[in-house]
């Protein structure tokens, strides 16, 4: 891992609540999504996870990014199918609803909390398991 890279998990860790641009960020980079440069901004990577819907509709990049919001970006990042409430509705709520039946969500959580970077890490820790398993 570059020297930059480890200094930007290492500041991650100590975010008390990221930022939507933050999550982008790293969630698209983690995802390996097609057409994404790891070396993009977080403005940037907000942009590209706006314009793939992959964000909740009325987040800006420097919003404190909430647990269901980041459940879609994971969801659209990852390509992670869903059942037919999230096919539907492509929305925040129906997101978190199936990362937590798919058990990457795990414990005693509320959709509208802020995520914390080292809460953030465990989540794509926990996606890039149950994809590799697909």
């Amino acid at each position: 891992m570059p020297a930059q890279t480890a200094d930007e998990v290492e500041r991650l860790i100590g975010t008390g609540a990221v930022s939507y641009g933050q999550a982008a960020r790293f969630v698209l980079e983690a995802a390996d999504v097609p057409g994404f440069s790891g070396s993009s901004s977080a403005t940037d990577a907000f942009r590209y996870a706006a314009d793939n819907k992959w964000l909740p509709k009325k987040a800006s990049a420097g919003d404190e990014a909430s647990l269901q919001g980041v459940a879609l970006l994971i969801m659209g990042s990852f390509g992670i199918k869903g059942g037919v409430f999230y096919s539907m509705a492509k929305n925040p709520h129906y997101a978190y609803r199936e990362l937590v039946y798919k058990e990457i969500i795990q414990g005693r959580t509320d959709p509208q909390m802020t995520i914390a970077g080292d809460y953030l890490l465990f989540l794509i820790g926990k996606s890039l398991e149950f994809t590799e398993g697909d």
